[in-house]
């Protein structure tokens, strides 16, 4: 997915109409994590240092798509970037294809910033209409893609947009590409040993994920509630743990898969334990192999622990994807630091660390770790989506590079 970039173009004098992914976690008006908007300030500085103005769009949340809804307003997005930049970020209406956003975004000089209203506000965003995405293209005179966590939805601003503004440059952000390079191309041949751990409460989630990577990988590790569905696919008694019982079956072909392609697949020997899902309710106690009555398994054991680590540790490309347990309660977090933790490891040594965003990308910024991490992907859906080898028709539709 060689894609021409936004560096990589004279940007002096022009409008760039930029998608990016500003869907952040905001309560009572504060942003509680900024690391979206941080990403894309790369792709930002750079058409605003080479002379260009930048309009942007995002969406934030899942709003009705009937129009205006306070609680999924950009505003607070708006003052945090113009506070990231250290310049005023236009915020003109709260309808981003009224006659003032229209008036703005078409007034940009260079070394402007307008971010327009939540796109998914306006109807035509999930349907991809053609007047509303022609409305939105006479915006910019350039289109650049650097929002990866809806790279795999074809909504009107990723797909439609574009494909209105064929004739322009239409190319990757700097946090698109690394996205690319890092989920596309490192994996495609990765260095060896290759390491695939994997954890999540569904094995449903990541089924096509294991059937892409299977061939490649040399060893994949499990934890997580998803690992009882595969324990339970071995007859072990799993107590309380929750079980996909319809994906059963799909466990024991992965099993079978692995034994055939000689890839090492490694279960849980060990589950620390309650007989309450909660943080300090229940009884807690660690079990070796089955699991007794009424207890459910909320992380992986000490042995597992170390066999894990050991694994990690000699590997040299490793993609995770899923904590091993409830590492948000305290009790329950010991077995995904231990993983984050031989990861950073292990690249410290020279191994390659890809974490597939959503959930492991929360662990590691949970522990502090996120930035010892080759990458940390910004999707959590996205990143899914392409470790499981799915072709982006929001990413194909860019000028090669």
């Amino acid at each position: 997915m060689a894609k021409k970039t936004i560096d990589k173009i004279d940007v002096k004098g022009k409008r760039v109409l930029i998608r990016v992914d500003f869907n952040v976690p905001i309560e009572d008006g504060k942003i509680t994590d900024e690391r979206r908007i941080r990403e894309a300030l790369p792709t930002i500085k750079s058409v605003l240092e080479r002379g260009g103005a930048v309009v942007l769009m995002s969406h934030l949340g899942r709003p009705s798509g009937k129009g205006y809804e306070a609680e999924y307003s950009l505003k607070p997005v708006a003052t945090k970037l113009s506070e990231l930049l250290g310049r005023p970020v236009a915020f003109p209406s709260t309808d981003l294809t009224d006659a003032a956003a229209e008036a703005a975004a078409k007034a940009a000089k260079p070394g402007d910033v307008v971010l327009l209203e939540n796109v998914r506000f306006a109807k035509g965003e999930k349907k991809g209409d053609a007047d509303y995405a022609s409305k939105l293209a006479g915006y910019g005179d350039v289109y650049c893609n650097d929002a990866f966590g809806t790279a795999h939805r074809e909504d009107g601003s990723m797909f439609a947009v574009p494909k209105a503004m064929a004739g322009k440059p239409r190319v990757a952000g700097l946090l698109l590409q690394k996205e690319l390079v890092y989920l596309g191309d490192k994996l495609s041949n990765p260095a060896k040993p290759f390491c695939v751990i994997l954890g999540g409460a569904k094995v449903s989630d990541k089924i096509e994920l294991v059937e892409n990577l299977l061939p490649r990988a040399d060893s994949i590790l499990i934890g997580g509630a998803m690992a009882y569905t595969f324990l339970a696919a071995l007859g072990r008694k799993v107590g309380a743990s929750r079980v996909e019982h319809d994906h059963v079956a799909s466990a024991k072909k992965m099993l079978d898969q692995a034994a055939q392609l000689k890839c090492d697949l490694h279960l849980p020997m060990d589950h620390v334990c309650s007989t309450e899902f909660h943080e300090m309710n229940g009884e807690k106690k660690t079990f070796t192999d089955h699991i007794g009555e009424g207890f459910m398994g909320l992380d992986i054991g000490p042995k597992t622990q170390q066999d894990y680590a050991a694994v990690i540790r000699k590997s040299k490309t490793i993609v995770w994807n899923g904590p091993m347990g409830v590492f948000e309660w305290f009790p329950f977090a010991v077995g995904t630091r231990m993983v984050a933790e031989s990861i950073v490891k292990a690249t410290e040594a020279g191994a390659t660390s890809i974490v597939g965003g959503g959930d492991s990308a929360a662990a590691a910024e949970h522990f502090g770790l996120a930035s010892r991490f080759s990458h940390v992907s910004t999707g959590g859906g996205a990143s899914l989506e392409m470790l499981a080898g799915k072709p982006f028709t929001t990413v194909a539709l860019l000028d090669e590079a």
